[in-house]
């Protein structure tokens, strides 16, 4: 099947040849169909599966148009949780749209309000929009919703993780009952099965699970560290390892802006980018991030779901993620687009609940590195998956560091990318 057969208007498809794109993924092939149908849908897609693509396509294809544009009138809205990830679904909209008469804007917090103001009285077919700046502009009645036409709810759990249930509720009882409703979510858990109830009729539903064929190669890992090591690990693994690019989550803000300053400290430049910033600074970081011009970027989990880049290195957990989802989310920044990657996190004794919770959802041990240069006093349990020995996978060696067995083995060593392994 090709983009073709989906029935895309012939500068949709000049715009995805222009980008080198030639076959749909599972869920554009399912959703592009039913949303040209006007359907509304549920559907349940990992980042990775091209579901951008398939809300885009097909509203491009239905406001590609010639129609008069009415001042503070919008025709689709896409809700997303954060300002980055508002950016990047803008900037698709933007490319998959440039060979049609459609406009579009990213309507987000942490920016000056009247340029945005001013865009919306020049006219705007598709906002993509945080929901706390899509409020505030609409109770200063900066732009109405009686022509809107299409919804969409990008990474619905995301939303509701982030507390914006309230947000989200006031923004549906604004809108029109007549509309085309599409919700995405990596997850479908019970609160959004109940946002889902309020925001879509009678809708077409499917759940996409990741391709083999295109499945992200993500090599995973952790090393055991006392809490209190983890900055000086961290700078030893950039230096040593000569790491050229790294996304380190974190889970704070004043701990994103402390670890800045301890790499620094080590000669080691990195930037942080987190709620806290202005909207023009962490555009700012993150573009240097893309073009390569900063090589260490820390996050805390708002930016997890806004950074995309083909060919990210590596992610590092510097703190596990309370939520087991989110690990999954981050880790989905790096070995995308047929490239491979790796996921490291650095786990300390308070985290092993969490890092429990991790290899449930996984369904496996994730192998563990003990660098020699960092010896743990506080030892991390092993982990308390119900494997058997056999499938235990066994020690192995980075340079100077060691897999740590799970459990423990005493048989000979072999070598391994990261140096030997104790079987």
């Amino acid at each position: 099947m090709t983009f073709r057969t989906l029935g895309l208007s012939a500068p949709i498809l000049q715009a995805l040849e222009d980008k080198g794109y030639s076959t749909p993924t599972e869920i554009q092939r399912k959703a592009i169909p039913a949303i040209l149908e006007g359907r509304d849908i549920i559907a349940t897609a990992q980042t990775g599966t091209g579901k951008t693509a398939a809300f885009v396509l097909p509203i491009l294809q239905a406001l590609g148009g010639e129609r008069q544009r009415r001042a503070k009138r919008i025709r689709a809205l896409i809700l997303v949780p954060t300002r980055e990830l508002a950016m990047q679904v803008e900037d698709n909209v933007q490319q998959y749209g440039k060979h049609l008469a459609v406009t579009s804007m990213a309507m987000v917090g942490g920016v000056d309000l009247e340029p945005q103001k001013q865009q919306l009285i020049e006219g705007v077919d598709i906002v993509v929009a945080t929901p706390g700046r899509l409020l505030d502009l609409a109770r200063q009645r900066a732009l109405h919703f009686d022509e809107l036409e299409v919804l969409v709810l990008d990474e619905a759990d995301r939303m509701l993780d982030m507390g914006f249930i309230d947000d989200l509720e006031k923004i549906i009882a604004r809108l029109p009952g007549r509309r085309q409703s599409l919700l995405f979510s990596a997850t479908m858990s019970r609160q959004v099965r109940s946002l889902a109830d309020i925001v879509v009729e009678i809708p077409v539903e499917f759940s996409i699970a990741g391709n083999k064929k295109t499945a992200p190669k993500i090599s995973q890992w952790l090393i055991a560290v006392d809490k209190h090591n983890k900055s000086a690990l961290l700078s030893h693994l950039v230096t040593e390892r000569n790491w050229k690019q790294a996304l380190i989550f974190i889970r704070t803000q004043h701990g994103a802006a402390k670890l800045v300053s301890q790499l620094e400290k080590r000669g080691i430049k990195a930037e942080a980018i987190h709620g806290g910033k202005s909207q023009a600074s962490r555009s700012k970081i993150l573009a240097d991030f893309k073009s390569g011009e900063l090589n260490i970027l820390i996050a805390t989990g708002v930016a997890a779901r806004g950074i995309d880049i083909d060919e990210l290195e590596r992610v590092v957990n510097y703190d596990l993620p309370d939520d087991v989802d989110e690990y999954i989310h981050r880790i989905g920044r790096t070995g995308r687009a047929g490239s491979s990657g790796e996921a490291i996190s650095l786990v300390s004794r308070d985290d092993f609940k969490r890092l429990c919770a991790v290899e449930r959802r996984l369904g496996k041990i994730i192998d563990r590195v003990i660098i020699e240069e960092f010896p743990v006093v506080k030892d991390l349990p092993a982990s308390n998956l119900n494997f058997s020995a056999r499938k235990n996978k066994p020690a192995k060696q980075a340079g100077r560091a060691t897999k740590a067995a799970q459990p423990a083995s005493t048989k000979p060593e072999a070598k391994t990318p990261w140096g030997s392994i104790k079987k």
